[in-house]
């Protein structure tokens, strides 16, 4: 209770438009969440909301990823723009650290608006409207399910906290109204054509929050739902594990066909939401934590990328692969950073991605022994969408139509600041979880 108060303090400052203020706020209040207990289970139980290791990481990403988020939008940051990335930090903190299902339900679905005021009041282009219909369309037809499975565990059991045992069901219906909502939000392939239409129109920063938070929230909420009901998962995840592994590869060549390089970073996103959906649906204690450190290396690493991708349209004025050639003649310094971030992108060691799929391909085996065959396509067709990203935007012949200005030291501590913990978490997880 005490961090939500602190955030809700935070918003009569809007009005002083001081991004470093905001930022220094935001980094104080991640240092005090640093210093609470923590336990397996719920812990730090104040009101309806608690802490345990699922949540813990996930809302130290939304504090992290919502600072960088200001720290990579001083152009147009004003009191508005800063009250919104309150709210939506605010929202995901509820999210995250609830007991209640109805109350995660409610912030689930209200930190749609925010993002939907973000992406109309500061996106590029004019189809950013049709963008927001798919967003808003998507999420409600599928969450509408959610909200009935929700009443009907009040009705009939009088509860709605997490920790609760609700009785034992294998009714396929029951199973997919409670997680259609998630697999929609993670996205699922065939259930994933928002999220290009809405991270290509968004700012940088509602791709930053899209990518880094937004996509997280569907896999807390499975993981959160699946010790509720864990026959049910165990009868029916083939199905979604199935979808996902056809899926991943399908994304994967599409990521091939992409003249956008926006649009080739959110269908990277899905190919790799895709493995860890796949972890998760396992059911072991492996897949588990395996899902759960993609989800926070994936958040980082996507969020870098799209911000090197604004890097490059500020000083171009295009996505386009056809414009976007021979950076390394243009932008040299900034080579080896987007290297990196496409190399970790692949899950290349010595990154938190490079561990948390070798976990998940081990969790897969141990569910489906021939996954490890999809698996190396799906990781083969990475490396190569990776490496096309970097070779196709820095090799070739740099056309001089633009004036352009060279990068400065913000946006290099911006892009740091997202690259090193894809590393340093690496040498401390063992700490964290095993």
């Amino acid at each position: 209770m005490m961090i939500k108060l602190y955030i809700i303090f935070m918003i009569p400052l809007v009005f002083i438009v001081n991004w470093n203020l905001f930022i220094f706020l935001l980094l104080i209040m991640t240092i005090i969440y640093c210093s609470f207990n923590l336990n397996f289970f719920f812990s730090n139980i104040s009101y309806l909301f608690g802490l345990d290791y699922l949540s813990y990481g996930l809302i130290m990403l939304s504090f992290f990823i919502i600072s960088l988020m200001l720290l990579s939008s001083i152009k147009v940051c004003s009191p508005s723009f800063i009250f919104l990335n309150l709210i939506l930090c605010l929202s995901l903190y509820i999210i995250f650290s609830t007991l209640n299902m109805f109350m995660m339900y409610l912030f689930f679905e209200f930190s749609l608006i925010p993002l939907i005021i973000l992406v109309l009041g500061w996106g590029y282009q004019p189809e950013r409207l049709t963008s927001v219909l798919y967003l808003f369309f998507y999420t409600l037809f599928a969450s509408l399910p959610l909200l009935l499975i929700i009443i009907y565990f009040y009705l009939n059991f009088g509860s709605l906290f997490f920790d609760y045992s609700f009785s034992y069901s294998l009714s396929f219906l029951m199973h997919f109204f409670m997680v259609f909502a998630f697999l929609v939000k993670l996205p699922m392939f065939m259930f994933h054509y928002w999220l290009p239409k809405a991270h290509v129109q968004a700012p940088v920063s509602g791709s930053m929050i899209l990518a880094g938070l937004f996509l997280k929230i569907g896999g807390y909420g499975l993981m959160r739902f699946m010790f509720i009901y864990e026959y049910l998962f165990m009868n029916y995840s083939f199905i979604w594990y199935s979808m996902s592994i056809w899926g991943s590869i399908v994304v994967s060549l599409i990521c091939f066909i992409q003249g956008d390089i926006k649009c080739l970073i959110a269908y990277s996103s899905v190919c790799h939401m895709g493995m860890c959906l796949m972890g998760l649906l396992t059911m072991s204690y492996w897949g588990l934590m395996g899902s759960y450190l993609m989800m926070i290396g994936h958040g980082l690493c996507s969020s870098g990328m799209f911000c090197m991708a604004n890097l490059v349209y500020e000083r171009l004025l295009s996505r386009s692969f056809f414009i976007n050639k021979g950076l390394i003649t243009f932008m040299p310094s900034l080579s080896l950073i987007w290297f990196l971030f496409c190399c970790f992108n692949m899950s290349c060691p010595p990154s938190i991605n490079f561990l948390s799929e070798l976990i998940i391909l081990g969790s897969m085996m141990s569910y489906y022994y021939w996954s490890f065959i999809y698996v190396v396509f799906i990781s083969f067709l990475s490396a190569c969408f990776s490496i096309y990203l970097f070779s196709y935007c820095y090799h070739g012949l740099f056309h001089n139509c633009y004036s352009y200005s060279f990068i400065n030291v913000k946006e290099y501590l911006l892009l740091m600041i997202h690259l090193l913990p894809i590393f340093f978490i690496m040498l401390i997880v063992d700490l964290l979880f095993f």
